[in-house]
């Protein structure tokens, strides 16, 4: 059983980074709970370090030389970061210095995004209660909170969220995440699940340095009339809110089931939204912009010149091709009565007698 918890253990979110990254003090143990399927960057400042992992769930080990797990890769400075990582790669990942010698370890419960329970205060709902683990046992299932995060908005109302880890403790020990207590155990109750708590709030904007915005276009789907958005540098772990036309969707919003036309994602805190509309949205991360992205229209300018173009010109040649079949049928029709005059000209001439010869039958006829 694992029973190192050091508090120690927090996020290093400085700046605006691409990732969120996860430290631990030099030669420690640091054990916590995070959520499947959102990026985590875990910190080992040596050079040529080497990881070794070990997932509880099926007791299997893995190493980093040479890669062995397709969604961690190994950072030049010694680092790892894990892109969507799985609840059955809960488990130890021990970094080691180029000797041997360990630099840091981290114990981290990957718990499953997908059971996420969501409540909004402002709607009155309730997070979850806590539990016994098994009927008359003395194990408590509770949530552990994270510190809440910054409001999404500032100098307007907007919101913020905090996450809450599934942990269990006995009478008289350090509590643990729920599937480390667990280990390879099968046991499964519908209160072990993550959390995630929204609440109004308003603040005061602070000066900020800035930081580059992407722009895009985007069209709906024919099959599904829709489209997915993804907001750069967005996390869970961060506070993000986005704008439809300059008005904010919000968690209560959708909760509630007023806002129809659009779907932030529970699953990584909003990053991601469906939306089912055109309209211009915007994304903020830290209450920055981030990324705005235009509804695409249905024909390209410079497309649209080039048929007119295209079809100027089909219609020029369409006029000269008439004019030309006019004269045309103008000469045939000519030809053709020169034709007819002539062959009656001959006709005339064999069958219209002279008038000598009429005259000489006359005077034969006397």
């Amino acid at each position: 059983m694992l029973t190192t918890l050091w508090l120690l253990l927090s996020f290093a979110v400085p700046v605006l980074g691409l990732y969120v990254s996860v430290r631990c003090p030099h030669g420690k143990q640091c054990q916590r709970a995070l959520l499947s399927n959102n990026d985590i960057f875990l910190h080992c400042n040596s050079s040529g370090a080497q990881w070794h992992y070990f997932f509880l769930q099926d007791e299997t080990n893995w190493y980093s030389h040479p890669p062995s797990v397709s969604n961690i890769e190994i950072m030049p400075e010694g680092s790892i970061l894990i892109k969507s990582p799985l609840p059955s790669q809960t488990g130890i990942y021990n970094c080691r210095d180029k000797n041997g010698i360990q630099v840091v370890q981290y114990e981290i419960d990957f718990q499953d995004v997908s059971t996420l329970h969501i409540t909004h205060r402002g709607l009155g709902q309730k997070p979850l209660q806590n539990e016994t683990l098994s009927l008359g046992g003395k194990e408590i299932i509770f949530t552990y909170w994270e510190p809440w995060q910054d409001c999404n908005r500032c100098g307007k109302p907007g919101e913020r969220k905090r996450l809450g880890y599934c942990y269990i403790q006995e009478p008289l020990e350090k509590p643990l995440p729920c599937w480390f207590y667990l280990g390879d155990a099968r046991l499964w109750s519908s209160r072990m699940r993550p959390e995630m708590q929204v609440e109004a709030c308003n603040v005061q904007c602070k000066t900020s340095d800035g930081t580059d915005v992407t722009f895009d276009n985007f069209e709906l789907s024919e099959e599904s009339g829709s489209a997915w958005l993804t907001c750069p540098l967005g996390s869970i772990y961060r506070p993000i809110v986005w704008e439809a036309n300059n008005t904010p969707l919000t968690w209560q919003g959708q909760l509630s089931g007023q806002d129809v036309t659009t779907i932030l994602d529970p699953s990584n805190g909003g990053r991601q939204l469906q939306v089912f509309q055109p309209a211009i949205y915007t994304c903020f991360v830290q209450q920055e912009l981030i990324a705005r992205f235009n509804p695409r229209p249905g024909l390209d300018v410079l497309e649209i010149l080039q048929r007119e173009e295209t079809g100027q010109q089909s219609e020029a040649g369409q006029a000269r091709q008439g004019k030309a079949d006019t004269v045309f049928k103008g000469l045939k029709l000519m030809l053709l009565v020169g034709t007819i005059l002539g062959l009656l000209g001959v006709l005339l001439k064999l069958f219209r007698p002279s008038r000598s010869k009429r005259s000489n039958r006359t005077l034969l006829v006397k």
